[in-house]
């Protein structure tokens, strides 16, 4: 059984012209060596093209061509999979045996590479724009009744989870003393215990199974709050302008939020800018830990995908993709940078107008500051008022019970 004109046609549309005249070849093979049933057909074709690793949502169809045919592979997929199908051949005939070898060696082991990587990218909606998350206008919130934006003020509690190390003890030290006080309630996790400051120790060196288990220890522990933070030492975070972000989202709602970047086909939010989930989007992920299939503990791939790469993998499995916090006007309220280089960068490119082209009045985080300019921006955010100025914010945000933040 040859594929039809037809598939052909909506595969060279899909993968354009790397959809060579070899891999037509080894494919049509493919189709032809299996003509026992339509059932062992469909099967041979899913063990080649590791379809059985993949969720239904990527099924369209119910025919045996298009079933393992429109699946959004790569393009070096497939003629990955199709000279490795033919270099096979050569080493059945005996034509070439070395270079069999060689080509069958290769491309298996790009196979493997783009299996573990594409893949588990790769999961979910076909047409999947990127998202922008913004926060409320400060029009929309004047228009809410008083006692509703109470409710909400009061509503919005965040847990925080943040991962420490020993060697980086001074940022653990003023993350401590300083924002990490206006969360609701704030964690830290370690790889190993340190006597100076309080942490879970969740007696993990590898990052991402360390971050799996302080996800599943932040849930468990959460009690009625609703937002989780993660976020390294490294980053400065001002709490009530994340609150001010999620105040009219509902946590029953899966939102994975953040600084987005793109990695290929990946969409993921930045570690180094703190990553917000929901509740829902927690429980989701929760969930797919324990397929280890779809989300392993440990990585199969040659290369090691960074924790925040992985976070992103397994949450799109689950239908939750990655969204960009941004205020109303479209600035980015998650910042890979300190105020000082953002300012810097502002006033080389936008004179004129330095602050407005620095960054959002609303900004959540900022990375790579020093200790000492982490306790300036503390200083500069919650202490250095002017006397008599009235800031009209249409709510407030209460600090949690017992806290001694500023």
């Amino acid at each position: 059984m040859a594929p039809s004109s037809q598939a052909w046609a909506g595969a060279r549309r899909r993968f354009g012209p790397a959809l060579s005249v070899l891999a037509q070849r080894a494919l049509t093979n493919v189709y032809a060596s299996a003509h026992q049933s339509e059932a062992q057909s469909l099967s041979l074709h899913c063990r080649l093209f590791r379809c059985q690793a993949l969720p239904p949502s990527l099924i369209r169809s119910d025919t045996d061509e298009k079933r393992c045919l429109n699946i959004e592979l790569r393009t070096v997929y497939i003629v990955g999979l199709a000279e490795w199908c033919v270099s096979l051949k050569m080493l059945s005939e005996g034509t070439s045996f070395v270079k069999g070898m060689v080509l069958g060696g290769l491309f298996c082991l790009v196979v493997s590479l783009i299996g573990n990587f594409s893949l588990g990218g790769q999961p979910s909606v076909e047409l999947h724009l990127h998202h922008h998350l913004k926060a409320p206008s400060k029009e929309e919130l004047q228009q809410l009744p008083e006692a509703h934006r109470l409710e909400l003020s009061q509503k919005v509690r965040v847990y925080c989870a943040i991962m420490v190390q020993p060697k980086v003890l001074l940022y653990w030290a003023t993350a401590k003393d300083t924002w990490s006080k206006h969360c609701d309630r704030a964690v830290f996790y370690t790889s190993e215990s340190a006597k100076a400051l309080e942490a879970v120790d969740l007696q993990e060196k590898d990052e991402w199974a360390k971050l799996r288990k302080a996800l599943q220890h932040a849930h468990d522990n959460a009690g009625d709050l609703r937002w989780f933070f993660v976020a390294r030492p490294t980053t400065f975070a001002i709490i009530e302008n994340l609150k001010y972000l999620v105040l009219n989202k509902d946590p029953n709602q899966p939102f994975y939020i953040g600084h987005a970047l793109k990695s290929g086909e990946l969409e993921y939010v930045e570690f180094e800018s703190g990553i917000v989930l929901s509740l829902e989007a927690l429980r989701r992920l929760l969930a797919i830990f324990r397929d280890e299939d779809k989300c392993p503990e440990r990585g199969r791939a040659i290369w090691k995908l960074s924790e925040e790469k992985q976070l992103a993998i397994c949450l799109k499995y689950t239908g939750v993709f990655a969204e960009n916090g941004e205020d109303s006007q479209g600035k980015g309220l998650f910042n890979s940078k300190g105020a000082n280089a953002l300012i810097s960068e502002s006033l080389a490119h936008n004179p004129p107008d330095v602050i407005e082209g620095c960054c959002s009045d609303m900004a959540i985080t900022f990375s790579g500051m020093t200790p000492n300019q982490m306790h300036v921006m503390m200083y500069g955010v919650y202490r250095l008022r002017p006397y008599g100025h009235n800031f009209h914010d249409s709510l407030m945000f209460r600090p949690p019970e017992g806290s001694d933040n500023d």
